[in-house]
């Protein structure tokens, strides 16, 4: 599709219209099919081969115009496989620069640990790249305002990992709230539970003793180097008990659940961030906090977050996941969004909802019909706007407005204080030590792109 086609998608880049980013895939409901126009193959690459990376591949995959070629990770063990399946057409790397390289290479997955989402999304845009970003879109302030603006200076179709935001109960959530039956919504509660206190990941498993054909020094890269652990690396959701490379869990799991209300309520910046927690419980070989309190400031709406991986208890969603997500401990884990309008309350998880109307304030009002058209899938969506060159519904411009208050977040609790933020400049305010500290400083050879820190 890129060598034959280069000339086509400038073209297609210059007609599509600014208004487009942050538009969802329209779909063709009377006919049940997806817009696509007809042209070449995709050469699809990815980066980071384990878990959440191969789920996001292999939906890529399904579309009948993708073709994977080229595949990276620093593991042979998680590398290896992929190339096997994909053996008539997919090269394997070790290193992602020379992925980025690939001949023909169209559009690439970057489904690494989160300390390497800004470096690698940034260099991928400017290899004219397509990009499907797993979350969290990055860990710091500055570096998701270097994202996004190197995804807009480079025209990049992009799409940020939350696929939940594809599933039909969040759009009928949109819905409801949007259709005013709730009346005026100046709260917001968010939460996520789940007790992996006291052992968590485990303790005394750091050593020096890195698994044959892993690159030890390429999978910390710009982070700070610490011992490896086999807990670290066992998959994503162990990564949530490191602060270098995940910023605990609140970047994990708030992606997920404030999107809901972000997308609902079309919810710009907050102006204020205040961050409370701690490493209360948990003794095991990590160090990220095991309690996050969060309070959002918008204009007219307070919105909450609360993390706990000492306690799983779920409020009205009490019983919402039995599959035994704790580490060792086998307990569950449990999420909620609570929407308090001044006519009901709005509750829901991933799947179910609650109303409870204030009073005999809700009689009388129906559920809204449905208008927010279905998604083919958060990978699927990507690749089909890849091809008609527009930006789905999670692409960096909508998803920017849900990584930035989750990094100033982490950010005020290891400050252990408020931070005032302006909008207009996506700027922290009266705090030099906070500004300073929301620009990474990347270890050894590794140079964030201050460059793409202005608009």
């Amino acid at each position: 599709m890129r060598n034959k086609s280069s000339l086509t998608r400038r073209k297609f880049v210059k007609t599509t219209s600014i208004a487009a980013i942050g538009t969802p895939l329209i779909l063709n409901a009377s006919l049940g099919t997806r817009l696509t126009a007809p042209s070449d193959k995709i050469n699809l690459g990815i980066i980071g081969c384990g878990g959440l990376g191969k789920q996001n591949l292999f939906a890529a995959a399904k579309h009948p115009d993708v073709v994977v070629v080229a595949a990276c990770d620093v593991w042979k063990e998680r590398l290896d496989p992929i190339v096997e399946k994909y053996k008539a057409t997919c090269t394997g790397y070790t290193d992602y620069r020379e992925l980025l390289l690939h001949k023909g290479l169209d559009a690439v997955i970057i489904a690494t640990p989160a300390h390497w989402h800004a470096l690698q999304a940034i260099e991928a845009a400017e290899a004219g790249l397509d990009i499907y970003l797993q979350k969290p879109m990055t860990m710091h302030l500055g570096e998701s305002i270097a994202v996004r603006n190197a995804f807009r200076k480079h025209n990049i179709i992009s799409q940020i990992g939350t696929q939940i935001h594809a599933e039909e109960h969040y759009r009928r959530m949109v819905e409801l709230v949007r259709s005013g039956n709730l009346g005026n919504i100046n709260t917001v509660r968010t939460f996520f539970t789940m007790n992996e206190s006291p052992n968590g990941v485990g303790l005394g498993y750091n050593t020096t003793n890195i698994p044959k054909g892993m690159d030890w020094d390429m999978w910390v890269g710009p982070a700070e180097m610490k011992p490896f652990n086999p807990n670290l690396v066992k998959d994503a959701f162990y990564h949530g008990s490191w602060m270098d490379y995940s910023g605990g869990w609140t970047p994990g799991m708030a992606p997920h659940i404030t999107d809901l209300p972000i997308w609902a309520l079309e919810l710009g910046y907050p102006t204020e961030i205040s961050a409370i927690g701690g490493r209360y419980g948990t003794k095991d070989d990590g160090d990220a906090y095991d309690n996050h309190e969060v309070l959002w400031r918008y204009p007219n709406l307070n919105m909450t977050w609360m993390l706990s991986l000492t306690n799983s208890h779920g409020f009205a969603f009490q019983g919402m996941d039995k599959s035994g997500l704790g580490y060792e401990t086998g307990t569950n884990r449990r999420l909620g969004v609570y929407f308090h309008g001044s006519n009901g309350t709005l509750m829901s998880d991933y799947s179910s909802h609650i109303l409870i109307p204030e009073g005999d304030r809700m009689d009388g009002m129906e559920i809204p019909p449905k208008s927010i058209a279905p998604s083919p899938g958060h990978e699927l969506e990507w690749i089909d706007c890849i091809k008609i060159r527009k930006q789905p519904s999670c692409n960096a411009d909508y998803h920017i407005k849900v990584d930035i208050p989750i990094a100033l977040s982490t950010l005020s609790l290891k400050l252990g204080r408020s931070i005032k933020f302006d909008p207009l400049t996506e700027s922290i305010i009266g705090d030099r030590e906070a500004a300073k500290l929301a620009i990474p400083d990347y270890r050894g050879q590794w140079k964030f792109p201050k460059k793409y820190l202005n608009k």
